[in-house]
């Protein structure tokens, strides 16, 4: 099923959202450690994802040109700023319900992890990224709700439809590769989206602040590279 890691992930934001309603007084600490907890979970799955990889240097390739050409473009900056806009517009002072969807709206929408994942479930059926961000958007709607109120349990609903279109977009797309050639990409872009994974947890964690959104295109350039290789 395509929209399984999507339904999943929409799934536990509102469980967590119903969970963290119920728990309304969470201590920092708690916060803390669970979200740091999160964090060790997404870097061992990044790591498992990027030994995937038959060929470093094509990885290596891609990830450089793909981190020159979003900060050129300004990936990150521009999703940033689009979701301050979306805060400045929704988020109306005194309106808890709004803050809280529109905020983890911009949390479990931003982000390459749900990019990489709905592509994985799109092409290979293959959920299990979706359904770690799942765990991680789960307990992060515990402490959002506990915080921000019951508007992010709506937040579900475009997490659903944006990871859900990625899946079924990508998933029209393999009708049209070789099946040869769509096992050699799954595995690449796998091994390239766990380097990026594991950037997320390391952010996660406040080791370092990586502007992940700005590898994105390097997913198309390894693809591009891949395809070359694969028809000389």
């Amino acid at each position: 099923m395509i929209l399984l890691g999507s339904l999943v992930n929409g799934l536990a934001i509102i469980f967590g959202s119903l969970l963290g309603a119920i728990l309304r007084n969470i201590s920092e600490k708690m916060k803390d450690t669970v979200t740091k907890g999160i964090g060790l979970g997404v870097l061992v799955l990044g790591i498992q994802m990027a030994f995937k990889t038959s060929s470093f240097i094509v990885i290596l390739i891609s990830l450089c040109l793909g981190a020159m050409l979003g900060e050129a473009i300004g990936i990150e900056d521009k999703m940033n700023g689009f979701g301050l806009k979306l805060e400045k517009r929704y988020a109306k002072p005194g309106s808890n319900f709004a803050d809280g969807f529109v905020t983890a709206s911009l949390i479990f929408l931003i982000g390459s992890m749900g990019i990489i994942g709905a592509i994985e479930s799109g092409v290979a059926n293959n959920h299990q990224t979706l359904f770690t961000k799942a765990v991680m958007d789960g307990f992060m709607s515990i402490m959002l709700t506990a915080t921000l109120g019951v508007g992010v349990l709506f937040s579900a609903v475009p997490v659903f439809l944006y990871q859900g279109t990625i899946a079924v977009f990508a998933s029209v797309l393999m009708r049209y590769i070789p099946k040869e050639l769509l096992d050699l990409l799954m595995g690449e872009i796998s091994a390239i989206g766990g380097l990026m994974i594991f950037a997320i947890g390391l952010n996660i964690m406040d080791i370092t602040k990586i502007r992940v959104s700005n590898y994105l295109p390097a997913i198309l350039i390894l693809i591009g590279i891949i395809t070359v290789k694969f028809y000389l």
